[in-house]
Protein backbone atom coordinates (compact mmCIF):
# COMPACT_ATOMS: atom_id res chain seq x y z
CA UNK A 1 0.00 0.00 0.00
CA UNK A 2 1.09 3.67 -0.86
CA UNK A 3 1.56 6.42 0.94
CA UNK A 4 -1.06 8.22 -1.15
CA UNK A 5 -3.59 5.20 -0.45
CA UNK A 6 -2.92 5.42 3.22
CA UNK A 7 -3.17 8.95 3.35
CA UNK A 8 -6.21 8.82 1.55
CA UNK A 9 -7.73 5.86 3.71
CA UNK A 10 -7.12 8.01 6.62
CA UNK A 11 -8.60 11.04 5.15
CA UNK A 12 -11.82 9.67 4.13
CA UNK A 13 -12.26 7.68 7.39
CA UNK A 14 -12.19 11.50 9.01
CA UNK A 15 -14.65 13.00 6.52
CA UNK A 16 -16.87 10.08 7.04
CA UNK A 17 -16.51 10.39 10.42
CA UNK A 18 -17.25 14.16 10.41
CA UNK A 19 -20.29 13.67 8.40
CA UNK A 20 -21.36 11.28 11.18
CA UNK A 21 -20.88 13.54 13.59
CA UNK A 22 -22.75 16.68 11.53
CA UNK A 23 -26.10 14.31 11.72
CA UNK A 24 -25.95 13.13 15.35
CA UNK A 25 -24.46 16.07 17.28
CA UNK A 26 -26.87 17.42 19.76
CA UNK A 27 -25.43 20.63 19.90
CA UNK A 28 -26.18 22.64 16.27
CA UNK A 29 -22.78 24.40 16.42
CA UNK A 30 -20.86 21.78 17.15
CA UNK A 31 -23.03 20.07 13.93
CA UNK A 32 -21.92 23.07 11.93
CA UNK A 33 -18.23 22.97 13.55
CA UNK A 34 -17.93 19.42 12.23
CA UNK A 35 -19.71 19.86 9.23
CA UNK A 36 -16.21 22.52 8.21
CA UNK A 37 -14.21 19.52 8.98
CA UNK A 38 -15.75 17.41 6.50
CA UNK A 39 -15.97 20.00 4.03
CA UNK A 40 -12.32 20.17 4.54
CA UNK A 41 -11.98 16.63 4.09
CA UNK A 42 -13.39 16.78 0.41
CA UNK A 43 -10.96 19.45 0.26
CA UNK A 44 -7.91 17.33 0.97
CA UNK A 45 -9.44 14.39 -1.46
CA UNK A 46 -9.34 17.03 -4.34
CA UNK A 47 -5.51 17.54 -3.60
CA UNK A 48 -5.00 13.82 -3.62
CA UNK A 49 -6.51 13.30 -7.02
CA UNK A 50 -4.54 16.67 -8.44
CA UNK A 51 -7.73 19.08 -8.66
CA UNK A 52 -6.25 21.97 -6.81
CA UNK A 53 -8.59 24.20 -8.46
CA UNK A 54 -11.51 22.57 -6.88
CA UNK A 55 -9.52 22.38 -3.63
CA UNK A 56 -9.30 25.90 -3.61
CA UNK A 57 -13.01 26.18 -4.53
CA UNK A 58 -14.23 23.35 -1.90
CA UNK A 59 -12.52 25.84 0.81
CA UNK A 60 -13.22 29.33 -0.77
CA UNK A 61 -16.98 28.60 -1.30
CA UNK A 62 -17.99 25.95 0.83
CA UNK A 63 -16.53 26.56 4.03
CA UNK A 64 -15.24 30.19 3.59
CA UNK A 65 -18.87 31.09 2.47
CA UNK A 66 -21.68 28.48 2.85
CA UNK A 67 -20.37 26.67 6.60
CA UNK A 68 -19.35 30.25 8.04
CA UNK A 69 -22.79 31.64 6.98
CA UNK A 70 -24.48 28.77 8.18
CA UNK A 71 -22.56 29.56 11.22
CA UNK A 72 -23.77 32.80 11.60
CA UNK A 73 -27.20 32.31 11.17
CA UNK A 74 -27.18 29.43 13.82
CA UNK A 75 -25.79 32.16 16.66
CA UNK A 76 -27.92 34.73 15.01
CA UNK A 77 -31.64 32.77 15.60
CA UNK A 78 -29.93 30.87 19.08
CA UNK A 79 -31.89 32.61 20.95
CA UNK A 80 -35.54 32.68 18.87
CA UNK A 81 -35.28 28.43 18.11
CA UNK A 82 -33.94 27.69 21.78
CA UNK A 83 -33.13 23.80 21.83
CA UNK A 84 -36.53 22.39 23.34
CA UNK A 85 -36.54 18.57 23.30
CA UNK A 86 -34.50 15.75 21.75
CA UNK A 87 -32.48 15.84 18.66
CA UNK A 88 -32.87 12.02 17.73
CA UNK A 89 -35.90 11.35 15.29
CA UNK A 90 -37.62 8.34 16.80
CA UNK A 91 -37.37 6.95 13.35
CA UNK A 92 -33.66 6.96 12.97
CA UNK A 93 -33.25 3.42 12.59
CA UNK A 94 -35.29 3.39 9.16
CA UNK A 95 -33.21 5.83 7.91
CA UNK A 96 -29.94 3.95 8.82
CA UNK A 97 -31.45 0.92 7.39
CA UNK A 98 -32.61 2.50 3.84
CA UNK A 99 -29.14 4.32 3.89
CA UNK A 100 -27.16 0.87 4.09
CA UNK A 101 -29.64 -0.52 1.18
CA UNK A 102 -29.27 2.57 -0.96
CA UNK A 103 -25.24 2.30 -0.70
CA UNK A 104 -25.42 -1.52 -1.27
CA UNK A 105 -27.39 -0.81 -4.33
CA UNK A 106 -25.40 1.97 -5.80
CA UNK A 107 -22.74 -0.59 -4.73
CA UNK A 108 -23.98 -3.44 -7.06
CA UNK A 109 -24.82 -1.27 -9.37
CA UNK A 110 -21.01 0.35 -10.09
CA UNK A 111 -19.86 -3.22 -9.40
CA UNK A 112 -21.74 -4.03 -13.36
CA UNK A 113 -21.05 -0.84 -14.56
CA UNK A 114 -18.00 -1.37 -17.52
CA UNK A 115 -16.82 2.07 -17.05
CA UNK A 116 -15.36 1.58 -13.67
CA UNK A 117 -12.49 0.08 -14.28
CA UNK A 118 -11.41 2.61 -17.45
CA UNK A 119 -8.71 4.80 -16.69
CA UNK A 120 -9.49 8.56 -17.82
CA UNK A 121 -7.30 10.48 -20.28
CA UNK A 122 -6.08 13.42 -17.90
CA UNK A 123 -6.33 16.77 -19.17
CA UNK A 124 -3.64 19.54 -17.97
CA UNK A 125 -4.31 21.74 -15.19
CA UNK A 126 -4.40 25.10 -17.65
CA UNK A 127 -6.73 22.82 -20.00
CA UNK A 128 -9.34 22.21 -17.32
CA UNK A 129 -9.36 25.94 -15.57
CA UNK A 130 -10.03 27.03 -18.92
CA UNK A 131 -12.64 25.00 -19.58
CA UNK A 132 -14.41 25.48 -16.30
CA UNK A 133 -13.80 29.02 -15.98
CA UNK A 134 -15.45 29.13 -19.95
CA UNK A 135 -18.62 26.95 -18.61
CA UNK A 136 -18.56 29.36 -15.33
CA UNK A 137 -19.42 32.67 -17.37
CA UNK A 138 -21.26 30.88 -20.46
CA UNK A 139 -24.73 32.26 -20.11
CA UNK A 140 -26.30 29.13 -21.61
CA UNK A 141 -24.35 26.85 -18.87
CA UNK A 142 -23.94 27.84 -15.10
CA UNK A 143 -24.08 31.74 -14.98
CA UNK A 144 -27.82 31.41 -13.78
CA UNK A 145 -27.20 29.36 -11.43
CA UNK A 146 -24.50 30.65 -9.24
CA UNK A 147 -26.54 33.98 -9.67
CA UNK A 148 -29.66 32.87 -8.24
CA UNK A 149 -27.72 30.30 -5.56
CA UNK A 150 -26.44 33.73 -4.48
CA UNK A 151 -29.64 35.58 -4.37
CA UNK A 152 -30.76 32.58 -2.24
CA UNK A 153 -27.89 32.93 0.19
CA UNK A 154 -28.32 36.77 1.01
CA UNK A 155 -32.00 36.16 1.36
CA UNK A 156 -31.61 33.55 3.86
CA UNK A 157 -28.74 35.89 5.65
CA UNK A 158 -31.58 38.95 5.64
CA UNK A 159 -34.31 36.66 6.86
CA UNK A 160 -32.41 35.35 9.67
CA UNK A 161 -31.48 38.48 10.73
CA UNK A 162 -34.81 40.13 10.77
CA UNK A 163 -35.89 36.67 12.83
CA UNK A 164 -32.96 37.23 15.47
CA UNK A 165 -33.11 41.22 15.78
CA UNK A 166 -34.77 42.58 18.79
CA UNK A 167 -37.91 44.34 18.56
CA UNK A 168 -39.22 47.31 20.34
CA UNK A 169 -42.51 47.29 21.32
CA UNK A 170 -44.32 50.43 20.22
Amino acid sequence: MTAVQIIFLLVAAATLGAGLLVVTAHNLIHAALWLVVSLFGIAVLYVLLNAGFLAVAQVVIYIGAIAILVIFAIMLTRKVAADSGPQINSNWGWGAALAVALFGALFWIFQGWPGINTALQPLSDQDTVVQLGQALLAPDQYLLVFEVASVLLLAALIGSIMIARVRKDS
